[in-house]
């Protein structure tokens, strides 16, 4: 085992050795990428305009989690709703569970009002770690080109799983 760790380490020195000796580098402008600019220049690098959705709250197209457990996408606008403070969070008006079900709104995970660190249920209390939703939720869009083919396919333990959390019930699957 020893004489295995001494060869690796050997041939990694031999690597960094000879690419060190050889005084190849790689510059900026080479590194390839989404971006064919100077990675430390920004004066010409303009923000592709992205059309997020304009719908009211309730009346856009909700999209699937990407995987179990993904912090859904905000399906309506956002404008005056953000930014959200610890004092002023428009979010939970529709997203908490005694209003969700009158306003239509998705509820709020059983997950968000559980100290995680502790384990400790805060009775309905939101987990002081959870009131900035934009810190997880994005706004969603629709129509767009994806820069690299993607074949990744979620899978979910529960039929549910791409509407629904199920964090808490899975959180410790595989911890002893």
């Amino acid at each position: 085992m020893k004489m295995r760790i001494l060869v690796i380490t050997a041939l990694v020195s031999a690597f960094f050795v000879a690419c060190a000796v050889s005084g190849s580098r790689i510059s900026e402008n080479d590194l390839g990428g989404f971006r064919d600019a100077d990675l430390l220049d920004d004066a010409n690098v303009t923000l592709k305009d992205i059309n997020y959705t304009k719908e009211p709250a309730g009346m856009a197209k909700i999209f699937e989690r990407s995987f179990e457990n993904a912090p859904p996408f905000i399906p309506h606008d956002t404008e005056g709703l953000v930014p959200i403070t610890k004092d002023l969070n428009m979010c939970v008006t529709c997203h908490m569970p005694e209003f969700a079900k009158d306003s239509g709104a998705t509820q709020i995970p059983t997950s968000h009002f559980y100290d995680i660190r502790n384990k400790k249920d805060l009775a309905g209390a939101l987990d002081d770690e959870r009131y900035n939703c934009t810190a997880c939720h994005v706004e969603q869009q629709g129509g767009v080109t994806a820069f690299v083919k993607n074949n990744f396919k979620p899978s979910f333990r529960d039929s549910n799983g791409s509407h629904k959390s199920n964090l808490l019930d899975v959180l410790n699957d595989g911890v002893k």
